[in-house]
């Protein structure tokens, strides 16, 4: 199987440095672009991907990060199109329930935690500052989600240094298989 690409940036989004980025000019992947990424609600995120899933044809993949991991969870539990979906690749989730991210993310929490409704990876790492180890491979669980551990990768973005990312780009394509 193959499919259309959708890539899910998070708070701030991703710049050009970020892998997600990367993927966007070498694979011409398309990016649901936001409204507000500096202060971004969950409404608002969800309603925009919702309206891009139903205007791209064909079967889809996403690949998320940070933020945009909880927003796949939360419109999967909503959504009367997640059948257009045959994959999540989701990377270094966001703790909004932690203190400091509630705070600036207030209207995130709580995160949604029910089985997504298509296949998922989930992509962790042992030194993301924004999400534990052990919170990320909860979230996985509760997800049903492969869960896969980078190590130490921290929040998994331009900071990383991973470049195009190939590893997770082989894993993106794991899903495209489906």
């Amino acid at each position: 199987m193959s499919g259309t690409v959708l890539i899910l940036p998070g708070w701030q989004g991703s710049g050009p440095g970020h892998w997600q980025m990367h993927w966007v000019r070498r694979y011409g992947y398309a990016v649901v672009e936001q409204n507000d990424w500096l202060r971004p609600r969950r409404g608002d995120w969800l309603a925009r991907l919702d309206e891009v899933v139903v205007d791209t044809p064909g079967p889809l993949v996403l690949a998320a990060h940070s933020l945009g991991c909880l927003q796949v969870a939360a419109w999967a539990a909503f959504s009367r199109h997640v059948g257009r979906v045959r994959g999540a690749l989701l990377v270094a989730p966001g703790d909004v329930e932690a203190p400091e991210l509630k705070e600036q993310l207030p209207g995130w929490s709580p995160i949604v935690r029910q089985p997504l409704p298509f296949k998922s990876i989930l992509v962790g790492s042992q030194n993301d500052p924004y999400c534990t180890a052990a919170r990320a491979q909860g979230l996985a669980h509760d997800w049903a989600a492969q869960w896969v551990d980078l190590g130490e990768a921290g929040h998994i973005n331009a900071e990383t240094s991973l470049g195009d990312w190939p590893e997770g780009h082989a894993l993106l394509q794991t899903l495209l298989k489906e």
